[in-house]
């Protein structure tokens, strides 16, 4: 290294991650001056003025995505009240940006296949409106615990309901697809039960049998989904517990699946700007084992195209996935990409409306796109959008 070049303040280990995966460590001098971002409620603007003077700062409004403000990099939210009210949460316009790739609209029934942790989620239903449904999964239990302490925050959850799943796995159709389909075979308890309104509270039995089984935080691909949360309006109150889980065949989903998928899947987290900036504090040997282990890295490809296959088979025909990580790797990004064209000819990849205007760079494939800290002044995401076509 050049005697005048910055001193990057990354470890040796993920400057050798960086090159072997031909990415400019130059990215990564940006990490300390990237902005933050907030998104504004729907019908809060006049709330601009009084996160202002909270945090004594001037919000920028975000141009390229509506409802988007930035702000300095050190400024904190949680103790300003419209925070506190839920009239402004916390996402980076690049995850704003996967958002809006899904051109959400309402009466869609929504598909967000790694919910946590939720900021997307109820960016979604912001989007969704007064039609339409919104399910959230994801595999542990805590974190998909947090979604739901948002959605509650913010007013969001009257027409979601979520469950904690494996996402490569879970098989639930939207609401109302058919009345029709087989029962799915959980061996749920009382599944002739009909689901009332849903409550915080559980019985004394079940939470005396919880805490003598030890529920475990992570769910296997052999247990059934388990449904934490449905809102008033989320199809779910009347429905027999049986009648939930009805299965359809593959073909079937063609018609009776989903309007929109979203699949951010799990990463090694390289392009998270304040992913990266934790490591200072955790340690760089807890970022060598959660983020630069060749093993781990093989496991996330295979998990990667497993989440992908399997919110493609859940989208109905004519709908539309997209597919973001917030990695800046070829092998989480492209190349799962290119491999899941490979093996599906029904999938295309579309174009994103609007992208071009979006302050990134193209993938390594045409329709692909990429954000980072120095190009985009957010953190780094890599975007796909693929439309099912009938055959």
């Amino acid at each position: 290294m050049e005697e005048d070049a910055p001193t990057l303040p990354l470890p040796e280990a993920f400057l050798q991650f960086l090159e072997a995966n031909d990415l400019d460590p130059s990215i990564y001098t940006a990490i300390d001056s990237t902005p933050r971002f907030i998104r504004l409620k729907p019908g809060f603007d006049a709330c601009v003025e009084e996160v202002e003077k909270e945090v004594k700062c001037k919000l920028e409004k975000v141009q390229w995505l509506q409802g988007f403000y930035s702000l300095p990099p050190h400024v904190q939210i949680a103790g300003s009240r419209a925070y506190q009210e839920g009239k402004i949460y916390g996402i980076d316009a690049s995850s704003g940006a996967a958002v809006m790739a899904l051109n959400v609209s309402p009466g869609d029934h929504v598909l967000d296949l790694c919910a946590a942790p939720g900021a997307k989620l109820c960016m979604i239903l912001d989007l969704l409106g007064d039609l339409g449904s919104v399910t959230g999964v994801d595999v542990a239990r805590h974190r998909l615990a947090a979604c739901r302490t948002m959605l509650q925050k913010y007013a969001l959850g009257d027409r979601c309901r979520l469950f904690v799943a494996d996402g490569t796995t879970f098989s639930v159709i939207p609401v109302g697809s058919r009345s029709d389909c087989k029962p799915f075979e959980s061996g749920l308890e009382e599944k002739d039960d009909v689901f009332k309104e849903w409550t915080s509270r559980r019985p004394w039995k079940e939470r005396r049998k919880a805490n003598r089984s030890g529920i475990p935080q992570s769910l296997s691909k052999s247990q059934p989904p388990e449904l934490i949360y449905y809102g008033r309006h989320s199809g779910v109150i009347g429905l027999a517990k049986g009648e939930l889980y009805k299965t359809v065949s593959d073909v079937e989903m063609g018609s009776h699946g989903y309007d929109k998928v979203l699949v951010d899947a799990e990463c090694t987290h390289d392009g998270s700007v304040k992913h990266i900036q934790k490591f200072k504090n955790w340690g760089w040997g807890t970022f060598q084992r959660r983020v630069l282990d060749a093993e781990r890295t093989d496991n996330l490809h295979v998990l990667q195209l497993n989440l992908l296959r399997n919110g493609f088979r859940l989208l109905k025909v004519g709908g539309s996935l997209v597919y973001s990580t917030c990695s800046l790797t070829l092998t989480q990004n492209e190349d799962v990409v290119e491999h899941f064209l490979k093996e599906n000819v029904n999938a295309e990849l579309a174009e994103i409306d609007g992208a071009r205007n979006w302050p990134c760079k193209s993938g390594g494939i045409p329709k692909t796109w990429r954000f980072d800290p120095l190009t985009s002044q957010t953190s780094g995401l890599f975007v796909a959008k693929f439309t099912k076509i009938a055959i």
